[in-house]
């Protein structure tokens, strides 16, 4: 994949909101490859504050999947906390550092003035949402990069390259727990 050789309509976005999309694309595809269910939309449902939402898959009164996005270090702490008490029951949980998510992080376009402009990130918003959609899966660079670069979508290269598995680590000893 060469960017200089990117013509200008061959830009094109995931299905998804400006800062994340992951959640949406994993959310459908799971709906899909899970439960045989083709979801179109997503409603995102603000729980304590408009920057953890939730997303849940429902059919005949019981919900199939719960999906999370949680922005800003407020609500990654929240939820750290949650999971250590084992009250945190989500299947999947996008964690983005910036509150408000990516467009609003600070190593995107700002106001002059170096404070937050609301004006600015909807022009920004609205500038990403015209973008045209293409799933990852029919996108031709991305499978040609399958082809050229991992042998194949279901290659051991590209199982080995893309994917990871849960590893357990053991605690080292902190050093100020050591009893002199």
């Amino acid at each position: 994949l060469r960017f200089s050789e990117i013509k200008e309509g061959d830009i094109v976005r995931h299905d998804g909101k400006t800062s994340d999309g992951y959640l949406e694309h994993i959310f459908k595809h799971a709906a899909k490859e899970l439960f045989g269910l083709d979801v179109k939309e997503i409603t995102y449902k603000a729980l304590k504050n408009k920057d953890f939402q939730e997303v849940t898959l429902e059919k005949d009164g019981e919900t199939l999947l719960r999906f999370a996005a949680a922005y800003g270090f407020r609500n990654i702490q929240n939820m750290v906390l949650k999971m250590k008490k084992g009250k945190f029951s989500y299947d999947f949980v996008e964690v983005l550092a910036c509150p408000g998510g990516c467009l609003n992080g600070k190593g995107q376009a700002q106001a002059e003035d170096g404070k937050p402009d609301k004006a600015l990130l909807n022009r920004m918003a609205e500038a990403y949402t015209a973008i045209p959609v293409r799933l990852p899966e029919t996108n031709v660079q991305v499978q040609k990069m399958y082809q050229d670069w991992l042998e194949g979508m279901d290659s051991k290269k590209a199982q080995e390259t893309l994917h990871t598995q849960y590893n357990a680590v053991n605690q080292m000893a902190n050093s100020l727990d050591i009893k002199w």
